[in-house]
């Protein structure tokens, strides 16, 4: 799967710091900037799959470098002190994918980030891992051309490993990518318990790898 491209224009350091660590941990290759002059020169030399834009900045507005985007398609978010309704329904209507009012929970923000960028209908509608083959739009799984029945969770679980096919995926990594159909984050031990009923259901058609004190890897 090809690296997003992430363009980070913040001029708080401390949560600019933040950012890049949780993006680049997420798997992301993230651009920082801490003014709009930096972001707009950035923005016209290279392509970006995803900004996420501080409202304010020192020298100008994330407006201003969301409008030299735009003729890119790329999805923008705000981050923002500003909490103001008519401000964040003038923002949306003028195309930005999302708008969040700091101080944030970073779960959230990357929980929003992969639904900006739609990964997985980018990946395709068929995606092959193991022996088994998902139609991610009909949200089915088969091996050997036989249905195979998945959680809704399980089967959230499966496509992380199948974007991510001989990767060593770390627990904590999955744990933020994952949540319940509740909408409520995975915990620990509970990942365990769906990672054996994953690996009980696809049996040897796609072989799960546990790598002691660290996560998973599924070779494709």
């Amino acid at each position: 799967m090809k690296m997003k491209n992430i363009l980070v224009v913040e001029d708080d350091v401390s949560l600019s710091a933040g950012l890049t660590y949780a993006l680049e941990k997420e798997g992301y290759c993230a651009t920082h900037c801490r003014n709009a002059a930096d972001a707009l020169k950035k923005a016209a030399e290279f392509h970006f799959d995803l900004a996420l834009l501080d409202m304010q900045l020192p020298d100008g507005s994330g407006k201003e470098i969301a409008l030299q985007l735009k003729p890119c398609n790329t999805p923008i978010i705000y981050l923002t002190i500003v909490d103001d309704e008519d401000e964040i329904v003038k923002s949306l209507e003028d195309g930005a994918k999302d708008y969040m009012t700091k101080p944030f929970r970073m779960r959230e923000l990357l929980a929003r980030i992969k639904k900006a960028l739609n990964e997985e209908k980018e990946n395709g509608d068929i995606l092959n891992i193991g022996e088994a083959v998902i139609d991610v739009s009909a949200g089915k799984v088969f091996i050997n051309k036989q249905f195979i029945p998945l959680t809704a969770l399980e089967y959230r679980l499966l496509l992380i490993f199948a974007q991510n096919k001989s990767v060593l995926l770390k627990r904590e990594q999955i744990l933020e990518r994952i949540w319940d159909i509740s909408g409520n984050f995975v915990e620990d031990n509970t990942l365990t318990v769906y990672v054996k009923r994953l690996r009980e259901k696809l049996g040897d058609g796609v072989s799960i790898t546990t790598v002691r004190g660290i996560g998973y890897r599924v070779d494709s």
